[in-house]
């Protein structure tokens, strides 16, 4: 444990994110000898791909398509392929275990220090926590159903289709059969057909149906197109200085995500370049400040220009406030147990950084 600077080597338990976390707070008091005990975080980035998949299948009368439909990019040919379309980068922090703190207070203080479950702080003498806001990330989309595999598929076939033997010969007839429905749907528009629906529900059922069997039935001469996404995410901890091109995933064009060791796949890489570089602050003589006795520690972060490629193509680039770009100072604890105006300090559960020290306020 970090009393002042003497490090504690103590192995912590994975952290989730810290917007899925509870919170915890605990008081100084006799029991614990007016010490609070919390562990600063490293910062870690959330790396959220997003893939779609294309499957391509001929129909069965893709050779007939122009012929008969007038379609000239019917599908020929059996293809599947995977893109990234999008990758977000959200940032957490995570426990360092070689940064853990025992903060001592005056004897007979109330001092209070709410932490997440992994025991990163988010304040001091506050109220309630205030952790960061949920990022919003899209959903896996699974490929619609193909027309050829719906009820509507198997009700267009005619009686003559099944019969005939000749591929040339029912394709001549799905082709008439698409004209039948493309007439009957007209004369439903219209209020010429001889069994008009009872009224507007059922005349749009008749034509969602009409509608359904046509789409089959075209499909089986334009061939189908079945889109679907998938949304995975991999968590990356940047060093402490500039790197280029680590490798945090692997991606086949055909086959999606696969193992990192999967050299079907092309790499999906990380690289960043420091922005800035947390310095601790000075007196008015340029001299860096000492590190207060029993001081409540805080992380004061660099930056980090962080980008993601994939097959020679950046894809994302943020500017990424990092705890490991930084360095470590702390509070005059006094200031939390003042009794005539006690402090309040908040802190981001990100990059373990003072993000305001104030006055207690009022309840």
């Amino acid at each position: 444990m970090k009393k002042s600077a003497i490090i504690l080597t103590m192995a912590l338990a994975s952290i989730v994110p810290a917007t899925a976390q509870k919170t915890e707070r605990l008081t100084a008091n006799k029991a614990n000898e007016y010490g609070l005990v919390y562990t600063l975080p490293t910062t870690a980035i959330d790396i959220t791909v997003v893939t779609e998949r294309t499957v391509t299948t001929p129909g069965e009368f893709a050779n007939y398509a122009t012929r008969h439909l007038g379609i000239k990019d019917a599908v020929r040919q059996a293809s599947e392929s995977v893109v990234v379309t999008k990758v977000i980068m959200t940032p957490r922090g995570i426990a360092n275990p070689d940064n853990r703190w025992l903060s001592q207070f005056k004897s007979g203080s109330n001092v209070s220090i709410h932490l997440t479950d992994g025991e990163i702080p988010l304040g001091i003498n506050i109220n309630e926590p205030e952790l960061p806001a949920k990022a919003e990330l899209p959903e896996a989309v699974p490929a619609p159903i193909s027309p050829l595999e719906t009820d509507a598929a198997r009700q267009a076939i005619t009686l003559d289709m099944t019969r005939s033997t000749s591929i040339s010969k029912k394709a001549e007839l799905a082709a008439q059969r698409i004209f039948e429905l493309r007439e009957q749907r007209n004369d439903l528009i219209s209020g010429n057909s001889d069994n008009m629906p009872a009224d507007g529900s059922a005349l749009k059922v008749a034509l969602t149906a009409l509608d359904a069997q046509e789409n089959a039935l075209t499909a089986m001469f334009a061939g189908t197109s079945l889109k679907s996404t998938d949304v995975q995410t991999f968590t990356f901890t940047p060093a402490g200085h500039e790197f280029t091109d680590s490798i945090v995933a692997r991606i086949s064009p055909v086959d999606g995500v696969v193992d990192i060791n999967d050299l079907s796949g092309a790499p999906l890489t990380v690289s960043m370049r420091v922005v800035s570089k947390g310095e601790l602050p000075i007196n008015e003589k340029g001299e860096v400040k000492k590190f207060p006795k029993g001081g409540v520690a805080y992380n004061i972060p660099g930056s980090g220009e962080i980008s993601v490629s994939y097959m020679g193509r950046q894809l994302a680039v943020v500017t990424i406030d990092l705890a490991q770009l930084g360095c470590t100072f702390g509070v005059d604890p006094a200031l939390f147990t003042d009794k005539k105006a006690p402090m309040s300090a908040v802190f981001s559960p990100i990059t373990g950084a003072l993000v305001s020290l104030e006055p207690v306020a009022a309840e």
